[in-house]
C-alpha cells in the first residue's frame, strides 16, 4: 500500500509517486462532496514534494472563505469518511482525519481560512521544498533523524521540526508569518 500509518508510529518512507495520484483522487472526491461550496484544495506536507521522504499520510489543506459557515464543510468531509476533530489544539484550523479499513491513518485534512496565516505558511513551506532540492534534502535528513529517535512520539516529532519550518518560511517570504497556535 502506498499510504497509511498505524497510530502511534513515526515512519519516514521513501517518496512514492502514488502519493500525488492518491491526492488527485481524494481531491476529486472532496470537490464532489462539497457540491459547489467554495474551497481551494491543496496537497501539502512532505507527500506533496516530489522525491521527498515522508510519513505515508496524505496531507491536504482546504482553504475556505474566512467568514463562511463551517457546517457544510463538516457535513461534506464527514460524508466521505473523515472524522472531524475540531481545532485540535490549533485555533483557526479545523482538523479532519481519515483511516483505512485496517485503522491506518491515510489522510489529514486541515481546513483553514483562505489566505490566512495557516494557508500562507503551509504553501510557502511546500513551495520552498519543491523549489530547492538542497532544502528538501536537509529536511529529509532532519525527519529521518527525528523518526529514529522519536519513533513513538508523534507530537515531539512534529514539534522538533518547527524551528526548521519557521526558518524556511521566513526565508521564503522574506518576513515572519505568525504560526497559528
Amino acid at each position: 500500500m502506498a499510504i497509511g500509518l498505524q497510530s502511534g508510529k513515526v515512519i519516514v518512507a521513501p517518496y512514492d509517486p502514488a502519493w500525488a495520484e492518491e491526492f488527485a483522487a481524494e481531491r476529486a472526491r472532496m470537490v464532489a462532496a462539497l457540491g459547489g461550496a467554495p474551497c481551494v484544495i491543496e496537497h501539502v506536507g512532505s507527500t506533496s514534494v516530489p522525491g521527498l521522504a515522508a510519513k505515508p499520510i496524505i496531507d491536504i489543506m482546504g482553504g475556505r472563505p474566512p467568514e463562511s459557515d463551517l457546517d457544510p464543510y463538516v457535513r461534506a468531509f464527514t460524508g466521505i469518511g473523515y472524522e472531524y476533530r475540531g481545532e485540535y489544539g490549533i485555533p483557526g484550523r479545523e482538523y479532519f482525519v481519515k483511516d483505512d479499513a485496517t485503522g491506518a491513518r491515510t489522510h489529514h485534512l486541515h481546513l483553514v481560512a483562505l489566505d490566512g496565516n495557516h494557508w500562507i505558511r503551509h504553501l510557502a513551506f511546500r513551495d520552498a521544498l519543491r523549489a530547492d532540492p538542497e532544502t528538501a534534502a536537509r529536511y529529509a535528513a532532519l525527519k529521518h533523524d527525528l523518526a529514529s529517535r522519536l519513533s513513538r512520539e508523534m507530537g515531539e516529532y512534529a514539534d522538533a521540526k518547527t524551528p526548521f519550518i519557521d526558518t524556511v518560511v521566513r526565508e521564503r517570504l522574506g518576513h515572519h508569518v505568525e504560526r497559528d497556535r
